[in-house]
């Protein structure tokens, strides 16, 4: 079976002097039903290379297959097999809910029939109300709704809980994970770590235009050579900026400084923290802070990165 997304050397310029390079030959190949998240700290090439997936954008050059088609040879077959949910979508706000989905769907010349889809994002009871009185989260399904009448083979959601509540992003990603065991395969850009890591099959980090880590979340979260974090900070001293001391501490992997704490990436804490607290002893220094956690996708995107998605 070929691949849903297949992305050869894609480059986009933009004209400007000198020109910029938004995305520098970029590789990516996503499965037939599999979701699939995509990564990147703002600039980094993440919006523009999805603009070019969605057929928004033309490449500079490189190849760019979706279901084995390409826009310059298939764009009606395609507006038929893939749908679109943006971060923010604007809707009528005199239009009731079915109706909006029912407007979305007359766009498709086959689909689902609106009342499925909007039994699948769990809107019934809010048929007949008016856009304008939907709430955020309420906001947020119907315009998964909307992606989803055309009943599309590949679906994409750009950053689709930005700004819900808990409760809303527990409905939305029960909503994906629906999607996925139908075998409908999902690109997901999202600024939560936690997303991608409990929603995705495998992920990209995107940076400087390229594709700078490729697997599953637990894959990338191995990389990093170790489960935990041991996270501590210093009494009255001011930022660490030597850490090779840590670094030889028994069980350590990696360290880096988080503020004004130190972060170590183990395979053991329990072997390490007995060795940081007598390291500190022997020093005269005094712990303010001591944590410990299992690793994450944040580590391995500040590892790759040496930033917070969430801070862009």
């Amino acid at each position: 079976m070929p691949p849903a997304i297949l992305v050869r050397d894609l480059k986009k310029t933009y004209p400007a002097k000198p020109p910029v390079e938004a995305v520098r030959g970029l590789d990516l190949e996503v499965r037939v039903g599999e979701c699939f998240g995509l990564l990147g700290p703002n600039g980094a090439g993440k919006t523009t290379t999805v603009e070019i997936l969605e057929g928004i954008l033309a490449p500079s050059s490189g190849t760019v297959e979706l279901l084995g088609k390409t826009w310059a040879r298939d764009e009606s077959a395609l507006r038929e097999a893939i749908g679109v949910s943006l971060q923010e979508t604007k809707f009528a706000e005199k239009l009731t809910v079915l109706e909006t989905i029912r407007m979305f769907g007359s766009f498709y010349q086959r689909g689902r029939p609106p009342e499925e889809a909007l039994a699948a994002v769990g809107l019934e009871e809010k048929r007949d109300a008016l856009v304008s009185n939907l709430s955020g989260g309420q906001h947020q399904r119907l315009a998964v709704a909307v992606a989803l009448v055309g009943d599309p083979e590949l679906l994409f959601l750009d950053e689709p809980t930005t700004g819900l509540d808990p409760q809303s992003r527990r409905q939305l990603w029960d909503i994906i994970r629906s999607l996925r065991e139908r075998g409908r395969t999902i690109i997901l850009t999202t600024h939560y770590m936690d997303e991608a890591e409990r929603l995705c099959d495998r992920v990209a980090v995107v940076d400087h235009g390229k594709v700078i880590a490729l697997g599953s979340p637990q894959e990338l979260i191995r990389s990093l050579g170790g489960d935990h974090v041991v996270e501590f900070a210093l009494k009255n001293v001011e930022r660490a900026t030597d850490l090779a001391p840590y670094l030889a501490l028994p069980s350590v992997r990696g360290a880096r400084p988080e503020g004004e704490a130190i972060q170590l990436t183990v395979t053991e804490p329990h072997v390490t923290i007995p060795a940081l607290l007598d390291h500190a002893r022997k020093h005269a220094a005094e712990l303010s802070h001591l944590s410990t956690r299992h690793a994450s996708l944040e580590d391995v995107f500040v590892s790759l990165t040496g930033r917070h998605l969430r801070d862009e």
